[in-house]
């Protein structure tokens, strides 16, 4: 099957501040979607590196030339200058220069490749020797790295391994930014890798590592089905998730940052794998309180309430669970059931985690500021500030694959909501009404991540279905749009929005 994965659609230039040797062509270009160029052709029948963004081409010693695509935004999307930035500074890693080492993941149940920033360390411009000394361990190889690593992680789904898709964070990271999500989801990108180079470096220490334990069983088994891809990429199917045309292995590279939440926001998970555990994380108390139909206040109180009943969700709230802390968390889980009921997450279930933060009030604006410690800096504390968890989404790559299983959906997430963010609820319906009409959104959502119909599809499929459970519940009277964590931190309380429920 012919297939188009790059094309050039404007004059090569030279990035600002790059190198020039012949191994290192950091060269500006754009990646053109199979789909989009050949129109009624026949797609993959699974996620492709077939992408659609700014490119930053590199060359490998066996002169492969490797790609770090930077996608293109989401259409109304909120991009920070932070965000930007990353994903600049993920484009410009040379796998082969001087800055970055490479140490295979050996913990948890896939596999992937961190990468580690040597600038400023005791290992600076020496990444040869960082592996040599700090990759032959099953642990974070942290000893001697100035910053935390950056995940650089690829598709495998065996019958061994865990799920894995690389698409999947891509999708996650830009749509997160067309509905200016209340969780954080890192900034993501594309990137190629020379196979040779990568199971040489990585691979082979991560098959090594990972044998002969126990708990590491789905990380080993994934490791192999690695291997032997990378000595025969025919060998994997569908071939087209885990390698380009060329040959080189591909996957996607993020940096979460954040530490996992414990029962009061992941749940209980006493009923086991799958549906049991998506269900017992509706019973948490934010959870119970988005589906309380009291004024927000008094839904806050109900959800603590409820939740206090199991012992062991009243134990891990403990006095977290404040009502400042309580109408954030709501915030989180609305964006967090809204993403994962679109695109299909289907291990989210333990894998929520969170970031401390000082919030406090200066001229009349809610101000925030990354919390290292239990006590606010001096500076702060004059302003009484008050210590919140705020979430992140960094594990977001079982999703989108249509063979994964969507809980969300399965378990109802959407049903009975009676609390809702305003903004969130019209870009559901902005989103809907576009890709029925086959506007810009269609366009960019089917053309951009490398999807195949089947997941295109699916994912339009609930979308439809999820503005359709949520404007149903508007039309009734049953949602109160004020879930507005800020002006409840400002104000200790929240003017309820007015929404048409069928128009944005």
């Amino acid at each position: 099957m012919f297939r188009l994965w790059f094309s050039t659609h404007n004059t090569f230039s030279l990035r600002k501040g790059a190198q020039t040797p012949m191994r290192r062509q950091m060269l500006r270009c754009r990646i053109a979607v199979c789909g989009a160029l050949l129109g009624a052709m026949a797609a993959p029948c699974l996620g492709s590196p077939d992408v659609r963004g700014e490119a930053t081409t590199f060359r490998s010693p066996h002169g492969t030339v490797e790609r770090c695509v930077a996608l293109a935004h989401a259409p109304t999307g909120n991009y920070s200058a932070a965000d930007q930035e990353q994903e600049r500074e993920f484009c410009g890693i040379d796998f082969y220069g001087t800055t970055h080492a490479l140490c295979a993941k050996v913990f948890s149940t896939s596999p992937g490749t961190l990468v580690f920033d040597l600038r400023g360390g005791p290992y600076a411009g020496s990444p040869v020797r960082f592996e040599t000394e700090n990759c032959g361990t099953r642990s974070v190889h942290k000893r001697g790295a100035p910053h935390d690593p950056i995940s650089y992680k690829m598709s495998v789904n065996t019958r061994e391994s865990s799920a894995t898709f690389a698409n999947s964070s891509l999708v996650y990271y830009h749509f997160a930014r067309y509905f200016d999500t209340s969780v954080h989801v890192p900034v993501a990108v594309m990137r190629s890798m020379d196979r040779s180079e990568h199971a040489k470096r990585v691979t082979a220490a991560g098959v090594r590592l990972s044998a002969g334990t126990p708990n590491l069983t789905m990380n080993h088994a994934a490791w192999l089905a690695l291997q032997s891809a990378e000595q025969n990429p025919d060998s994997y199917r569908p071939r087209e998730e885990l390698f380009t045309p060329d040959g080189q292995i591909y996957g996607v590279m993020l940096q979460p940052t954040g530490r996992r939440y414990g029962e009061e926001v992941n749940g209980t998970r006493r009923s086991g794998w799958g549906d049991g555990q998506n269900r017992d994380f509706q019973q948490t108390a934010p959870y119970l309180a988005l589906r309380s139909g009291k004024p927000l206040a008094e839904a806050i109180a109900d959800g603590k309430a409820q939740a206090q009943r199991d012992p062991v969700l009243a134990k891990a709230m403990g006095a977290e669970a404040t009502p400042q802390q309580m109408v954030f968390w709501m915030s989180d889980l609305i964006d967090i059931t809204l993403l994962d009921y679109l695109f299909g997450q289907q291990d989210r279930i333990g894998n929520v985690d969170f970031i401390p933060y000082w919030y406090w009030v200066e001229d009349g604006e809610v101000r925030r500021a990354v919390a290292s410690g239990g006590a606010p800096p001096p500076d702060l504390a004059s302003r009484s500030p008050v210590r919140l968890r705020r979430t992140e989404l960094g594990d977001n790559d079982a999703g989108v694959r249509v063979t994964y299983a969507n809980y969300a959906r399965r378990t109802g997430m959407l049903e009975h909501l009676r609390h809702y963010r305003a903004n969130t609820y019209r870009q559901l319906l902005r989103l809907d009404a576009d890709l029925a009409a086959g506007g810009p959104l269609h366009e960019y959502l089917r053309t951009t991540f490398g999807l195949s119909g089947g997941e295109f599809a699916s994912i339009v499929t609930n979308v439809h279905s999820a503005a359709g459970i949520l404007r149903a519940d508007c039309k009734a009277g049953r949602l109160r749009f004020d879930v507005e964590p800020e002006e409840f931190l400002l104000r200790g309380a929240v003017s309820e929005r007015r929404v048409d429920c069928e128009n944005p």
